[in-house]
């Protein structure tokens, strides 16, 4: 998918590493954060079904382009769920889009409808999304993408989960981006 995406390069790292902080602040089991990280590190794995000249498409998508993107939860999900050890998982890349007050996709499931693990990766992915260059924008800072999270709580993301990410320094956050760029820059020389 890195290799399609070019947005996702180290995405899928990056934000396994901050749901796995997430889950352990909360005091998940070490076996439940092991289907957790797997569903983070393959939420984007339906992206490769989806048309490159979507995926890669520089600008806004229409709103018919936009429906095909949201397939990727739905196709990532069938694709993960019949392998026995990714079935947990499974459900994390499936429910990656939704949003705590039902107005995500594909279901529209809400509050503790979502898997907890799809509801403390919603953080990690917005976190990473704030901090991270996109074609469109530069970076903000950890600072501006707590502000971001807290002002939706309640409505994108479980007010606990943003809890739980406010009580954390940014300093953990900090050093996990950057042993994760650390590694991606030895593995690509």
């Amino acid at each position: 998918l890195d290799l399609k995406d070019s947005e996702s390069v180290g995405h899928s790292k990056r934000v396994t590493a901050y749901t796995i902080a997430l889950a352990r602040a909360m005091g998940i089991s070490p076996a439940e954060i092991k289907v957790i990280a797997r569903g983070a590190f393959l939420h984007d794995i339906g992206k490769m079904a989806i048309p490159d000249e979507i995926l890669r498409k520089p600008g806004k998508l229409s709103p018919e382009e936009q429906e095909i993107m949201r397939e990727h939860s739905s196709r990532g999900y069938h694709m993960l769920r019949k392998i026995p050890f990714l079935a947990g998982a499974a459900e994390i890349v499936f429910s990656h889009q939704e949003h705590f007050d039902g107005s995500g996709y594909p279901n529209g499931l809400r509050g503790r409808e979502i898997p907890i693990g799809a509801r403390i990766f919603a953080i990690a992915d917005a976190l990473d999304a704030i901090t991270s260059d996109r074609p469109y924008r530069k970076a903000s800072t950890f600072d501006v993408a707590r502000d971001e999270i807290l002002r939706c709580s309640g409505t994108q993301f479980d007010p606990a989960v943003v809890e739980v990410l406010l009580k954390i320094s940014n300093e953990l956050w900090f050093e996990l981006r950057s042993e994760i760029t650390n590694q991606n820059k030895r593995y690509s020389n």
